[in-house]
């Protein structure tokens, strides 16, 4: 199963998503793709199996993706401060692969009707479902 952890900003979140999906899931191959180098090389140092930086990086590695995980901004042109191109959102939403996506709120995106929680507690709960997603076999 291929995974494809997406972050950008400091790769924070990319960085917890990174950790606690090899410890669930450590039979998957996970790559992860930062909208810059320091959120690669934070998912990198994390366990990421190999990782990448920016647009085309995005692009190509949505194409061969099982799963993709990150903030739900990535699926929103122009967000997490400007860092997703419409290029890097069309790709993840066209991409043939399931999607865990954080609901993360802040900046100019809000997902109304989901109750706020700990970061920690949305990152268990998503490498939870890309477990699931691995047994099922993404069906």
């Amino acid at each position: 199963m291929r995974v494809l952890v997406i972050d950008g900003q400091g790769g924070g979140l990319g960085r917890q998503l990174v950790t606690a999906i090899t410890a669930l899931c450590p039979e998957v191959e996970l790559t992860a793709v930062g909208t810059n180098s320091m959120a690669a090389s934070a998912m990198l140092k994390a366990g990421a199996a190999r990782a990448a930086t920016g647009e085309n990086a995005v692009v190509v590695n949505a194409r061969r993706a099982d799963i993709i995980v990150g903030p739900i901004g990535i699926v929103i042109a122009d967000a997490l401060l400007g860092e997703i191109t419409p290029a890097m959102a069309a790709a993840i939403c066209q991409a043939d692969a399931k999607r865990v996506l954080i609901p993360v709120n802040h900046c100019e995106n809000f997902v109304v009707g989901v109750p706020e929680g700990p970061v920690s507690q949305l990152v268990q709960t998503a490498a939870q479902k890309v477990k699931e997603l691995c047994t099922t076999g993404c069906k």
